[in-house]
């Protein structure tokens, strides 16, 4: 939110909702008026659902959806979250190519990732499942962010000596 502020009144994505932590996060507190989010398994989206149902069908839209294949036609959202998924997706680029896709131009892509960095620390091979064949450094997301035009400059910082890459790219209007 520091990097680049609210999305107050705006059409937002999150990728990877899990049981919807991240949802209610973007609601209530970067304020978008509508949320569409998806998760890869339905248990995890029957979980958001009950932990949103606060929240008016206008507001919140769920479904079980592929990072890879987004259900959603071209310039679709204002924004896209990514609240640390994309490093779980083996081919990751091509979601970076969907999230390019469905954001408007001037959209903003916020992003929270963990780098090939920690996913070679022990904890993190040993207790969590994460693919393990082309992994990225922060640099090496931000240089595949850049080359879809999401451009990110220096909106960005790294956390836990290089764990974690967060940051927020702009869609070019190109």
């Amino acid at each position: 939110k520091k990097l680049r502020g609210k999305v107050e009144g705006q059409n937002v994505l999150e990728i990877g909702c899990g049981r919807g932590v991240g949802t209610e996060i973007i609601l209530k507190y970067f304020g978008a008026s509508c949320v569409h989010a998806f998760d890869l398994d339905a248990q995890m989206i029957d979980l958001a659902h009950s932990r949103l149902a606060q929240f008016s069908n206008e507001r919140v839209k769920l479904w079980v959806g592929d990072a890879t294949k987004i259900e959603a036609v071209d310039h679709t959202y204002d924004a896209v979250f990514d609240f640390g998924i994309i490093h779980h997706i083996p081919n990751w680029r091509h979601a970076i190519v969907e999230i390019a896709r469905v954001l408007k131009p001037g959209g903003l892509f916020f992003f929270e990732e963990v780098t090939k960095q920690a996913l070679s620390r022990w904890f993190y091979r040993t207790f969590l499942e994460h693919p393990t064949e082309d992994r990225f450094s922060g640099d090496e997301f931000i240089t595949e962010l850049e080359q879809l035009s999401l451009t990110v400059s220096n909106n960005f910082v790294y956390r836990f000596f290089g764990d974690f890459v967060i940051g927020v790219a702009r869609k070019s209007y190109v």
